[in-house]
């Protein structure tokens, strides 16, 4: 239940674009035909679920305070934070290359309609924002990260996929001159960024509600121990 949870938050509640609002150079350039959508959403979705591991398993043996003292009681002292950035985005650039290699291989026509997107996925932030929730969450194994890490690539690929089919419908739209193009992308960007917030009580009404009840609980016994104490003080004073 617990990874079923993470997964679907990452989707819906920390989607990467309506959330974050990451990744939407690429969002918004490749999100004109259904089919490149599909290709780059896929991208992403192996790239993060990749990445996100790997880094995972970086930060917590090499990169974190105390991380190395596997190589010996010596190196316990040692703190390499400093290179996260440098080495998250070496991994990156890593699975992007292998990607490319894929795409260019077995999708000629997918590599040249991606163009110059396909390479900048190396440097698109969801990426790079993926693998520093991750560190940020500190979660406790790698199934944790792998999950994570492909949900939020299925939370991207949604996004740009759910732009790029109402894009290719407005294209035969009457829309207002001043929002032709960028204009009413953004503004069907807004409202389904709006939509999307209102699975953010999905998976915490249940906490609210245990939330709201233990209050309620305190109060009752707090009651109940004013109660005793007024049975007991008139008890003494029938006595004497």
């Amino acid at each position: 239940m617990e990874y079923l949870e993470l997964f679907l938050k990452s989707i819906f509640i920390d989607n990467m674009v309506f959330a974050f609002f990451l990744g939407m150079c690429s969002y918004l350039a490749v999100s004109k035909k259904v089919s490149t959508a599909v290709g780059l959403g896929a991208a992403v979705i192996f790239v993060l679920a990749i990445t996100v591991p790997l880094n995972f398993l970086l930060d917590k043996y090499i990169l974190q305070e105390g991380a190395l003292v596997w190589l010996g009681p010596e190196y316990a002292d040692y703190d390499l934070s400093f290179l996260t950035f440098i080495l998250f985005i070496a991994t990156i650039a890593t699975m992007v290359q292998l990607v490319e290699i894929i795409v260019e291989k077995f999708s000629p026509s997918l590599y040249n309609s991606l163009g110059i997107f396909l390479p900048l996925i190396a440097v698109n932030c969801a990426i790079l924002g993926g693998s520093l929730f991750m560190q940020q969450k500190e979660f406790g194994n790698i199934s944790q990260a792998a999950v994570y890490g492909v949900g939020s690539g299925i939370g991207w690929f949604l996004a740009i996929l759910a732009i790029a089919a109402i894009r290719e419908k407005i294209r035969y739209s009457n829309v207002p001159a001043p929002l032709r193009g960028l204009g009413i992308t953004f503004i069907l960007t807004g409202l389904m960024a709006i939509g999307f917030m209102s699975f953010g009580g999905m998976l915490t009404g249940g906490d609210e509600e245990d939330s709201k009840k233990q209050p309620a609980q305190s109060v009752q016994v707090e009651e109940d121990k004013t109660k005793e104490e007024i049975a007991k003080n008139t008890n003494v004073i029938t006595l004497k």
